[in-house]
């Protein structure tokens, strides 16, 4: 009873041994980002297994797994020349994807063997696109110049027919043609790095000299007609004050004037000899008392008949009446 029970177990043992066994050779499992190809010897046996689930496989069966994310590629740095003969180094990288694991297989085997074609297409692809194009168009995509104030245009003596962006693109497109006989998706390549030689350096630094200071011009000349502007409506505008200024100054110099007058007309009204009088005495001030800008007093020859002494003489005898009857 003993021994039966000791056979017992090592059968299950057994059993149990050889169902793990069916389970990792004839159980394959895909992942949602595994896609699998399943040849027998070196034939692939149907089309790839891209959903994810259980497939029961023979035992002899070969599985190839190649991942369904995006892949990066980075090339190595080239020096190339552009249309207007000015050598840069170009650093470029891509994002591709295994698109049809079946051919991949088939064409490239893994992924290392991809990226090696994969260098030789882009590389190829990235040196023809530029040396078709000026180095501006490499480097830049619009016209428009940084830091210019709104509904200003960029440099207009600037001739870029496609630009950076449409490039990279045109890479793509011609390249795609190239990879997908490898059962490869390219996502996109971009231009990451752009180094100069070192006169293609100077160069780009004087232009970008040239560029701010015609940006800083441009401002400087904004602004001295902005300048002129408000000083010409300042001008207008004082002149407006001072005439308004003026004129209000007239009008109460006008009017103090009428008042004096019909002041000095109702006084003389009233009392033509006192008027006559005071008058004559401001004239003896003005004419006797003023001095002239040596410092000496002012002479007057006339003659003891005329009528500028006529309060004189009246005044001296006045006062030989009131001392004689003093007396």
């Amino acid at each position: 009873m003993k021994t039966f029970s000791n056979r017992a177990g090592v059968v299950v043992l057994l059993l149990f041994g050889f169902i793990v066994l069916l389970w990792n050779n004839c159980v394959l499992i895909v992942h949602e980002y595994e896609q699998v190809v399943v040849t027998e010897f070196g034939d692939p046996i149907g089309d790839a297994r891209t959903d994810p689930g259980l497939y029961f496989i023979m035992p002899w069966y070969d599985t190839h797994v190649f991942p369904k994310r995006l892949l990066r590629w980075d090339g190595e740095r080239a020096q190339i020349p552009t249309r207007d003969k000015r050598f840069i180094w170009v650093d470029s990288t891509a994002r591709w994807q295994i698109d049809k694991p079946l051919k991949f297989l088939q064409a490239v085997r893994d992924t290392r063997g991809a990226q090696t074609r994969i260098d030789d297409i882009i590389d190829s692809k990235v040196r023809e696109v530029i040396s078709k194009h000026d180095l501006i168009e490499v480097v830049r995509s619009s016209r428009q110049l940084v830091g210019l104030p709104a509904g200003v245009s960029g440099t207009n003596s600037l001739k870029i027919g496609k630009g950076r962006g449409m490039l990279q693109q045109e890479i793509v497109e011609n390249a795609s043609l190239k990879v997908a006989e490898y059962g490869i998706r390219l996502v996109d390549v971009r231009i990451k790095r752009i180094n100069y030689i070192e006169e293609v350096q100077r160069n780009i630094y004087n232009r970008m000299v040239a560029e701010r200071k015609k940006v800083a011009e441009q401002y400087r000349s904004e602004g001295k007609g902005r300048a002129a502007e408000i000083l010409g409506r300042m001008e207008k505008e004082l002149k407006v004050i001072r005439s308004t200024a003026f004129r209000k100054a007239r009008e109460i110099e006008g009017a103090a004037d009428s008042e004096a007058a019909r002041i000095y007309a109702e006084s003389y009204s009233q009392d033509a000899e006192f008027y006559a009088f005071l008058e004559t005495l401001a004239t003896y001030d003005k004419a006797l008392g003023s001095k002239r800008s040596s410092g000496t007093r002012a002479s007057l020859v006339l003659d003891t008949d005329a009528d500028f002494f006529r309060y004189l003489k009246h005044a001296g005898r006045k006062v030989g009446s009131k001392r004689k009857s003093s007396r």
